[in-house]
């Protein structure tokens, strides 16, 4: 069974997340979602409430593609915890060539740690490619209408927790 690992914070999932996840679920035969435990971003919704919306929203997916797709917390290093679910396979999305910067040394940074382990970056639909849960989180604080970047379950979610219904 071939494992891959698509980490992030999913704060909250979005579509262009849920683009990603579409397109790594081609690669592997598991797709475990990585989600961050990172304390120093802050995040909007606890991990519960991010793990569960990824379940939520990932269901159909898997049934749809036949791919198990499975969140999983973490708080290590990023090489452990693709240890830890047993992925051969690192799945990256990227948006602009800023990511890839960023991205770039990461994956450097991985493989001096073991390289064998792969990383993989996929770029979302032109539609999403955008789309960035920090700024989805401040359009809608802005009052702004995030419902064309995120689910609608995830849209109501963030519109109750701001506040805005």
């Amino acid at each position: 069974m071939k494992t891959g690992l698509y980490p992030g914070t999913f704060d909250p999932i979005t579509l262009g997340h849920i683009d990603i996840i579409r397109r790594a679920s081609v690669l592997v035969d598991r797709l475990v979602i990585g989600v961050a435990i990172n304390r120093d971003k802050g995040p909007l919704f606890s991990l519960e409430e991010r793990v569960a919306m990824i379940e939520a929203e990932c269901a159909t997916l898997s049934e749809e593609t036949g791919t198990e797709i499975v969140p999983h917390p973490f708080e290590n290093l990023l090489i452990d915890c693709a240890h830890d679910v047993g992925a051969r396979i690192i799945v990256r999305g990227l948006r602009a060539v800023t990511d890839f910067e960023y991205e770039y040394q990461m994956v450097g940074m991985n493989r001096a740690l073991d390289d064998s382990v792969e990383t993989v970056f996929l770029m979302a639909d032109l539609q999403h490619q955008a789309i960035a849960s920090k700024l989805v989180k401040e359009i809608a604080r802005l009052d702004g209408d995030v419902a064309k970047f995120v689910p609608p379950a995830v849209n109501e979610a963030l519109l109750e927790r701001l506040g805005k219904r």
